[in-house]
């Protein structure tokens, strides 16, 4: 499943703006959704993680092109076959992170491996090289 195209410009905290010097503001930002396509109208993306602990996450949150919010959401308790965690919150929508795939990342990945595959012995057999 191709991982969902939506973005929303995230403007820096109050707490952040109150802190800049005179004259040089921080910008907004812009985050794009973690999730599979196909999910239910409220988009998310990881900003940062406090150390693992549950809830311990930070995510923004947002629908359409609404106003984003950030709220701290524990992780997803399941695991791959390799015993990997899926890197999303629990109960997210849509498939796990590893059934997720960034159409973006995967051209540049097969580009390189094209160009340089012995940099990428794990995409050999599946070129054929």
């Amino acid at each position: 499943m191709n991982q969902c195209t939506a973005v929303a410009l995230l403007p820096p905290p109050d707490h952040l703006l109150a802190l800049a010097a005179p004259g040089h503001s921080p910008e907004a930002g812009y985050v794009l959704c973690e999730l599979g396509e196909e999910h239910d109208d409220q988009h998310a993306a990881m900003l940062w993680d406090e150390g693992g602990r549950p809830g311990s996450a930070v995510w923004v949150r947002w629908k359409g092109s609404g106003l984003a919010r950030l709220t701290p959401l524990p992780w997803c308790p399941a695991l791959d076959p390799r015993n990997e965690a899926c890197e999303l919150f629990a109960g997210h929508p849509s498939a796990h992170s590893w059934g997720i795939t960034d159409p973006t990342d995967e051209a540049i990945t097969q580009a390189l491996v094209r160009q340089r595959p012995h940099l990428f012995p794990e995409y050999r057999d599946e070129e054929g090289s």
